[in-house]
């Protein structure tokens, strides 16, 4: 049985990224995925990189704003050892909410400030805010992490399901449908298919393709979202919804979801409709990540990362790889522990 330093269950942008960083620390890394690599949550994504989105948990930010900081260094390099590039956007967001209270991260917008930035969005009698944030193509990112990973040496395996994670004598064993794999150390990043506490939320979105130029920045207002791509497409989403690994989608709510759109972009209604898909978001009860060593020695998790996971990619990388490497969290990561949720029996 050949063995590894790290095995690492899971290849979606969390569990790749992690693979690339234990790599250039010069780890031997064997990454094992139940389906086709990134063809989970992770290319299913919108790529609204917002650490000052008021959803996200009080407990979150420090996280999410130190990874939003690593962002276009991670980024420059998938885009150079993948060799393609990832329509990474930096022109920012607008915020449309109902009241004029915001995060300290937003400025707010006259209705002058929001027609000079976007002249074809209507507010419809919302409060509007811009604030500095990015956006990434999730499929192209997550195409470029891959090839960077073969492109360093790591060794992926789709349609290989980990069936069972066991400590055995000076090493962990790793169980699969066709065989077993030894390594120093196990990483479990299966997102959605993790596990109790995660449970999969669904996300349902869509891609409209309207005449260029329409909209530059990412709009976020409180029953949709839209994000532009350099290539024209528009996407909008997106729902939560808890139906199990139920991947469908449902006309009904595409156009639900396009109706919202209209709302503030009412060419989008001429607009047609180019895909429309649904996601499944690891989430977990109290909506934050799991973070850190299990009860089982040198086996540890990274998942639950909900809404988050492209945003959290960086830093999740370089935690959990300090951790395997037997050094402390470089970020506190007690809210994230992998043992919270047995002393409140949830």
């Amino acid at each position: 049985m050949k063995s590894w330093d790290v095995i690492i269950a899971g290849a979606g942008i969390i569990g790749v990224s992690l693979a690339l960083e234990l790599r250039e620390r010069g780890a031997s890394v064997l990454v094992l995925d139940r389906a086709e690599p990134g063809s989970e949550a992770s290319s299913a994504a919108a790529g609204m990189l917002a650490p000052a989105d008021p959803e996200t948990p009080i407990a979150l930010r420090p996280l999410a704003m130190a990874s939003a900081r690593m962002f276009p260094a991670f980024v420059q390099k998938l885009e150079s050892a993948g060799n393609m590039q990832v329509d990474f956007r930096r022109i920012g967001t607008i915020a449309l909410q109902p009241d004029a209270s915001a995060p300290r991260e937003y400025r707010s917008l006259s209705t002058t400030d929001l027609q000079c930035l976007e002249p074809s969005l209507r507010s419809s009698g919302q409060s509007a805010f811009f604030v500095q944030e990015d956006s990434v193509d999730p499929l192209l990112l997550t195409q470029a992490a891959l090839a960077t990973a073969r492109n360093l040496g790591i060794e992926i395996r789709g349609h290989t399901a980990v069936k069972g994670i066991r400590a055995r004598d000076s090493a962990v064993e790793v169980q699969t449908d066709a065989e077993n794999h030894a390594a120093a150390s196990v990483v479990d990043c299966r997102g959605a298919w993790f596990g109790t506490p995660v449970r999969p939320r669904k996300g349902q979105m869509l891609y409209v393709q309207p005449e260029r130029g329409m909209l530059q920045h990412v709009l976020r207002a409180p029953d949709v979202y839209i994000v532009p791509r350099s290539s024209g497409k528009i996407l909008v989403g997106a729902t939560v919804e808890d139906v199990g690994f139920d991947k469908s989608v449902d006309p009904s709510t595409i156009q639900q979801l396009l109706n919202a759109a209209e709302k503030y972009l009412s060419q989008l209604a001429s607009a047609p409709i180019s895909h429309s898909w649904a996601g499944l978001r690891p989430g977990t009860p109290d909506d934050l990540p799991i973070l850190g060593p299990t009860a089982i020695p040198r086996v540890f998790v990274a998942t639950g990362h909900f809404r988050n996971g492209i945003l959290l990619a960086p830093i999740t990388a370089q935690i959990m790889a300090d951790l395997v490497g037997g050094r402390p969290s470089p970020i506190d990561i007690s809210a994230f522990a992998t043992d919270r949720f047995l002393s409140t029996g949830r």
